[in-house]
């Protein structure tokens, strides 16, 4: 009998500023499947979760949807609560960070670590939107690279040449907020001093099971290269919680986040488990274990920040950090243009949500490993394990129980030293599910399956139904046949809830725990129905249609019109005659700006950089129409060097006024922007 083990769970916390898609149920998935077969186990987990919800992205989402930041973090809270509940996420309590528990956590560690010397103050220079009166962050400011001299490269890096800058060294900065040019100002900003805390996470990082050491290796380039001070500070307007004895400074997301474990964990016991205490938890000296399941891309959040910051205030750190790496989906990255990016709500439109996590349990390991969901292995996994196999099993045996036995199965087993091989490789499996390697855990039991129904076929049940003489061989066959699922079943149960809640009923069993696996089942049955339907491949194409960009129009009343004009747009699109060839003017253009257009579903609007400037010499931009939206997502061109027709007549639209025409090559209907290498210099000509 194993001791009974104290196990908070977390997931990293998605941001209240969209929805739920497959990649990041990879993550999910795989912390709930380990929460599940740890309470098989029967230790003591306790799961949670939160939103996100502090920010500037929050507070300008809020505002361009015209309510109250509240009102948008409530919103979408109840998105995310509900998609996961549907793919059998079993968190037991699931919060916000903008939670009163969250910010008197906040600042309560803050305090303590400024008690201790851990928190200094100092002005900082910043590039201000005069517009929007605010400070921007480096996400909100583009400009023209200070090394490489490429346009439209964010606040804090090159994306051509790799090097890292302050947002005040970019060349014609612009807000991608309003389109203004930012301004130099000054405010003083709050540090959390990191490198009061280098040898300590040094240390950290290596203690034996604390992380990856794939991870491990590759934050020693940190230490390597010196730790910074790390700026917790924002400047108001922002949406989150104020700093302690300040008037306008706000914590930085990324302080108040990870604590939200600790407030979600606090209002769980204040309402659901008196009898567990918050410092048994989360005190230093604390014997419970703590794990953060978190994705490759926060780690240093998680691994350096946030140890640092507990340590500071005197509390515990992390267990371990159990890290997963991106999901790719038929080999590459997900795509709206393709249909593969796929909200939680839509594939559960079309799919059990079952069948995504037996695939994703099927693929992951204790690794720090990107994950490729390759939608024909997906359908024939699927189809050929847990129906072809699994399901197989039941259906084949119970029918003659139900049906020539009253449901009553044989009161001995005929077959011992098989039921008891099957046991017996619990203790395998179920030591690949706690060191976290599922695919690993999955072979053994389809390899079980496989053994169960080669059984099966061997006795040949249906055939020995033929003479009665046989009837007690037959319901001893099944008998056997049903028990081997049973076992199945169990060791499956925490990556197929759902199937396994229908399983226990069918068999007439309490629990699937896995101690579960011992038992005899002698019993009487319930009627069997099917467990599980093959995943027909026109739903998954219907899912993957459902994905991509709605090419009808936006709205009804319009919609003739506007697509009259969409069509008149894309026709003309890129498309010229020999003769008008030699009249053309063809610019290198920076795509500064791609959006949808509201009500029209074909266009995308385009502001470019074709080295114009007005009679000043201030740079100015040009806006173009391209009615290609059926073919790109904006994000697909945001950033990229395109050539533009230049000397066309501006074209008033319903939309505004087209300064020129996006060039593209047309194939199998199918049109293809013409691309340039990001080193040309926006303005240069073609001959």
């Amino acid at each position: 009998m194993t001791t009974k083990r104290q196990i908070l769970v977390t997931n990293a916390l998605p941001y209240a500023n969209g929805s739920i898609h497959l990649g990041h149920l990879l993550g999910y998935i795989q912390a709930d499947v380990w929460v599940r077969a740890m309470r098989a186990m029967e230790h003591d987990v306790i799961y949670v979760c939160a939103d996100d919800a502090h920010g500037t992205a929050i507070m300008l989402r809020a505002e361009a949807n015209g309510i109250s930041p509240d009102e948008q973090i409530k919103n979408v809270q109840v998105e995310h609560e509900r998609d996961f509940a549907d793919f059998g996420i079993s968190f037991d309590h699931y919060d916000s960070t903008h939670s009163d528990t969250n910010r008197q956590l906040a600042e309560s560690i803050y305090l303590a670590n400024h008690q201790a010397g851990n928190i200094s103050i100092r002005p900082v220079t910043q590039l201000f939107d005069p517009q929007k009166q605010m400070f921007l962050s480096d996400r909100f400011i583009k400009g023209t690279c200070p090394k490489c001299q490429s346009g439209d490269q964010y606040g804090d890096s090159c994306e051509v040449c790799g090097t890292t800058y302050n947002a005040t060294e970019l060349i014609n900065p612009r807000s991608t907020l309003s389109g203004a040019t930012p301004v130099q100002k000054s405010s003083d900003h709050y540090f959390f001093n990191l490198p009061n805390f280098s040898q300590f996470l040094q240390n950290w990082t290596r203690d034996k099971g604390r992380l990856p050491t794939s991870i491990a290796n590759k934050l020693d380039e940190w230490f390597e290269a010196g730790l910074t001070d790390w700026d917790i500070s924002r400047d108001a307007p922002y949406f989150g919680f104020k700093i302690p004895n300040t008037d306008d400074k706000y914590f930085y997301v990324w302080v108040d986040a990870p604590i939200g474990y600790m407030a979600s964990f606090k209002n769980y016991l204040n309402t659901c488990r008196p009898d567990v205490s918050f410092d048994d938890y989360w005190q230093k000296d604390s014997q419970a274990e703590v794990y953060h399941f978190i994705g490759k891309d926060i780690v240093y959040f998680h691994a350096l920040f946030w140890p640092a910051m507990l340590s500071g205030a005197n509390y515990r750190t992390p267990t371990s950090l159990f890290v997963n790496g991106f999901l790719t989906i038929n080999g590459e990255k997900m795509s709206k243009s393709r249909g593969t990016f796929i909200k939680a709500e839509t594939y559960l439109k079309y799919l059990n949500p079952e069948y995504l996590r037996y695939y994703f349990a099927s693929k992951l390991s204790d690794k720090v490993e990107d994950s490729d969901l390759n939608l024909d292995d997906f359908i024939a996994k699927v189809n050929s394990d847990l129906v072809g196999k699994v399901v197989n099993i039941a259906s084949r045996c119970a029918k003659f129980i139900n049906t020539q036995f009253d449901n009553q199965l044989s009161n001995e087993c005929a077959e011992p030293e098989l039921v008891e091989r099957f046991i017996k490789a619990g203790d395998s499996i179920i030591t690949h599910y706690e060191n976290r390697e599922f695919s690993s855990a999955i072979r053994e039991i389809m390899a079980l399956a496989d053994l169960a129904n080669q059984y099966i076929d061997d006795k040949k049940p249906w055939a020995l139904a033929k003479d009665p003489a046989n009837a007690k061989q037959v319901q001893a066959v099944c008998s056997v046949g049903l028990n081997l699922f049973h076992k199945i079943m169990v060791y499956l149960s925490p990556v197929l809830p759902t199937l396994a809640q229908k399983s226990q009923q069918f068999l007439n069993v309490d629990n699937f725990d896995f101690s579960a696996r011992f038992d005899i089942l002698t019993h009487a049955i319930h009627e069997f129905t099917p467990l599980m339907q093959r995943i027909d491949p026109k739903k998954v194409q219907a899912m993957i249609d459902d994905s991509k960009e709605n090419l009808q129009p936006a709205n009804p009343k319009s919609g003739k019109n506007d697509k009259k004009e969409c069509d008149k747009m894309e026709n003309q699109n890129e498309f010229i005659g020999i003769d008008d060839f030699a009249k053309v003017q063809m610019k290198v253009a920076k795509v500064l700006e791609c959006n949808k257009v509201e009500g029209a579903d074909k266009l995308l609007q385009f502001t470019l950089d074709v080295g114009d400037v007005d009679e000043n010499g201030t740079p100015k931009t040009r806006n173009v129409f391209s009615g290609i939206a059926k073919f790109y997502q904006p994000e697909e061109l945001q950033g990229k060097t395109v050539i533009c027709v230049s000397n066309l007549a501006p074209r008033k639209m319903k939309f505004g006024v087209s300064e020129g025409m996006i060039l593209s090559a047309e194939k199998d209907g199918q049109l293809t922007v013409v691309l340039l290498p990001d080193s040309m210099v926006a303005g240069a000509t073609f001959a």
